[in-house]
Formats: structure tokens, sequence, C-alpha cells
């Protein structure tokens, strides 16, 4: 079963009587264990794609699938749970909390999720040991370098174990070395799980460290 399926996704926002189309009849599928890289200039919809298939965007028509579960059906506080349990989000901005630690930064997703704290505590530590962040744990958010708020990001992405990991830029704020060792990091840890993850990115250079790359210009996919 494929991780994401997109079928006709449009989406449209409204301007006085002006229509913008921000996405253009997208048609996506990406493999359960397949990291794809969404390649596009800024504004060309790619970020728009990555909302809607991670259920913080609704689509104004089409039908979105994330393995077994039908996105595009579900209402609001099903996109909460959906979110919370079946997608993992690195976002441009990586978006940490500040006033935590790079450890609590991870557990937060397992409780909002309903998981046990143990467990969920288990699992913070297994993955900054892996991401070489364990002597990190303690420190805040604003106290670590940007390639490490970038690997907390990826850990916190990892944390419920999702079908599918979304990933916004993940280089832009990094110059080419970090971006490199970030992206050979996120290619680790998304294949040693078989997951699937979409990577959106303007960088053409790190385009090999996926499966496959698909370009979007103008909100619309090309063949």
């Amino acid at each position: 079963m494929p991780a994401l399926v997109m079928e006709g996704v449009r989406k449209v926002y409204r301007s006085g009587s002006e229509e913008v189309v921000a996405l253009d009849h997208a048609d996506l599928v990406v493999g359960d264990d397949e990291m794809v890289t969404l390649l596009g200039p800024s504004g060309s919809g790619k970020t728009t794609l990555l909302s809607i298939a991670g259920g913080l965007l609704t689509p104004t028509e089409g039908r979105v699938v994330v393995g077994d579960q039908v996105v595009s059906d579900l209402d609001p506080r099903q996109l909460t749970a959906f979110r919370q349990r079946q997608v993992g989000f690195v976002f441009q901005s990586v978006n940490l909390v500040p006033f935590l630690t790079a450890r609590e930064n991870l557990t937060v997703v397992g409780e909002l999720a309903g998981r046990p704290r143990r467990e969920t505590g288990e699992q913070a530590d297994r993955l900054l040991e892996e991401l070489g962040l364990s002597h990190r744990a303690g420190n805040l958010a604003t106290e670590l370098s940007g390639g490490e708020r970038q690997r907390v990001a990826i850990g916190r992405a990892l944390m419920n174990d999702p079908k599918l990991v979304l990933v916004d830029e993940p280089t832009s704020a990094l110059d080419t070395k970090m971006g490199e060792a970030v992206m050979e990091l996120l290619r680790n840890e998304i294949t040693g799980r078989g997951i699937a993850a979409v990577v959106v990115t303007h960088d053409t250079r790190m385009t090999h460290y996926t499966d496959r790359t698909v370009e979007i210009v103008d909100g619309r996919l090309q063949a």
C-alpha cells in the first residue's frame, strides 16, 4: 500500500472576485518506503502540497490518502489525531519550543498523542542518541546550533513512528556542508525505518539523497 496518494488535488484561494490557484490538479503516489524530492522555485506550490498531504490544509478539490486513511474526508478533530499519530513534520523554520530542552521538544510530541510517559521518554532518549545529541538533551532549543536544532526537529518528526514524514526546505538556513550532513542523516533515519518521506526543496544539490525527484511549477506537477 502506498504511503501517500494524491488524486486531482486542487487548492484555490479567493481574493475578492479573483481566484488564486496554489495547486492545480496534482496527482502523486509515494511508495511506503520511498523518499521523494519535490523540487521547485519559491511560490511554486511546494509547501501547499506538503501541507495538504499532512492535513494542515484542506484541498478545494481532490482526494488525499495516507496509508489507509482518507485524509481529505476527515473533520478538524480527526485531522488533529491524524497529524499526531500518522505524520511527522520537519518545518522550514524548525519550530522548536524555545523554552523546552531538546529532550522535552521530543517528549511533548508523545505526550500530546497520549502515549505513556515512560515509553515516550525512552523513545526520545533513543532518538537523541541516534542523532548524536545525547549530550545536548538538557539544553534549551535556544542554546543549540542551527544544525543541532534541525536534528532535534528530525527526531521530533520520528517520535510517534509515523507512516509518512514531510520535510519543508531542511537545508535553507544551513551552509552546504551542514546541509549535506542533515540530508544524509535524514535519509539514514528514514530508510532505516522503512517509512516514506517527501522533501520539499529548491536546491538541486540535495536531490541525489532521495529516490526520485518530482518537479512543480506554478502549482502543477511536471510529468
